[in-house]
């Protein structure tokens, strides 16, 4: 993984450098950044610039034979723990080495890919991913062996916000005591979710989401295309590489999400006084329902993005709304006048505590059709 394949982040890319250069190597760091902004890759380039003691930004100049184990991420000495689910083939305490094939064919096909995609490759279905505790057993298995190539072990957890509390206690006893050479790198986007006392252990970098100019060159160098289409992708990508890939390659995952979002507010603007309406909200939240639990998540976020940008509209910062509608006769223009500061923290908290539930294995149905009812009262309110 070459630095310089990277999207943006020079001065985070340059701090790792300039820290690995001088020995001052943090046994545990924690990378904290939003989906698309390059942490994982960052990750991967980092360890392969430590393990192979390379000498540059093109991770070169050292052990040649070692990168090219890290062409297709299989170095002894690089591990990965990530969130996985039961499956057909893994049907009790799953862990990461099961399905360590599909891993390194998800950072080889989607290398900016999200949660949401990884889940996809898994097949999670109704399921919610989780690092468990075998996880956390393998992992001090495998720092106690001796390093392959005699340097460092690197310990790459992914998603570490998905650990359980059995996984989170056993962790935070090798964080306490760490053996000699052994790098943790946890990945997060949701730090506060990760139990402090591992936080306080870690150095904390946080990456920013990408600057538009930093998508957009890259965009034209590597993926091909015009200047001014990349500028549009790079504006309607929000500082997310991840759906920047998306929206070039016409792969627009957010359709069916924006069909139900415009059915639902429809349905909310009929139910104002009209009992019989009501139905139409109770028909959607069982459709809803019958989806995976990622799914609903996904799209409530979803959901929140779109309410944002009838806010921005409504309040007349259209150089910052990047939605173009693709449903006949919606129009975000009419929508936004229903989007408030008097309405628009309750929508938020809403969604939000619809989320919350659903992650705990609440009634979808239940969750949502209260979820819709207080949405009618809520974009009617004055």
């Amino acid at each position: 993984m070459l630095f310089k394949n990277i999207v943006g982040q020079e001065h985070i890319k340059s701090h790792l450098l300039t820290s690995a250069k001088n020995g001052r190597v943090p046994h545990a760091q924690l990378f904290v950044g939003h989906e698309g902004s390059g942490v994982l890759l960052t990750a991967i380039a980092y360890a392969q610039y430590v393990l192979c003691k390379n000498i540059n930004l093109e991770n070169s100049g050292g052990n040649e034979s070692c990168n090219l184990k890290f062409e297709n991420f299989s170095h002894p000495d690089l591990h990965f723990v990530y969130p996985t689910v039961t499956t057909e083939d893994v049907k009790s305490k799953p862990k990461s080495l099961d399905f360590l094939t599909l891993w390194r064919d998800f950072l080889t096909e989607k290398p900016y890919g999200s949660l949401f995609d990884w889940y996809d490759k898994l097949g999670v279905g109704n399921k919610q991913g989780e690092i468990r505790v075998e996880d956390a057993s393998e992992i001090l298995k495998s720092l106690s062996l001796k390093s392959y190539e005699g340097g460092y072990k690197i310990m790459i957890i992914w998603m570490a916000d998905k650990m359980n509390i059995a996984a989170s206690n056993k962790l935070l006893k090798l964080l306490e005591e760490p053996t000699d050479k052994t790098l943790f790198i946890l990945i997060s986007e949701n730090e506060e979710d990760i139990l402090q006392t591992i936080r306080s252990r870690c150095q904390v970098i946080h990456f920013p989401k990408l600057s538009e100019s930093a998508i957009s060159k890259h965009l034209i160098e590597f993926e091909g295309i015009g200047e001014k289409e990349a500028m549009t992708i790079a504006h309607k990508s929000q500082g997310n590489y991840n759906k920047a890939l998306q929206l070039c390659h016409k792969i627009n995952e957010d359709t069916p999400f924006e069909e139900w979002f415009v059915n639902w507010v429809r349905a909310a603007f009929r139910a104002k006084g009209n009992a019989a309406a009501i139905q139409d909200l109770i028909n959607w939240s069982e459709e809803i329902a019958k989806l995976g639990r990622e799914t609903q998540k996904k799209f409530l976020h979803f959901c929140t993005d779109m309410f944002r940008q009838a806010l921005l509209y409504n309040y007349q910062a259209e150089p910052l709304v990047y939605y173009e509608s693709g449903i006949q006769g919606f129009d975000m223009k009419k929508f936004a006048p229903f989007i408030t500061g008097n309405n628009i923290s309750e929508i938020y908290k809403e969604l939000n505590d619809a989320v919350y539930h659903i992650e705990r294995n609440g009634n979808a149905k239940i969750i949502l059709t209260d979820l819709s009812i207080k949405l009618t009262r809520l974009i009617h309110k004055n």
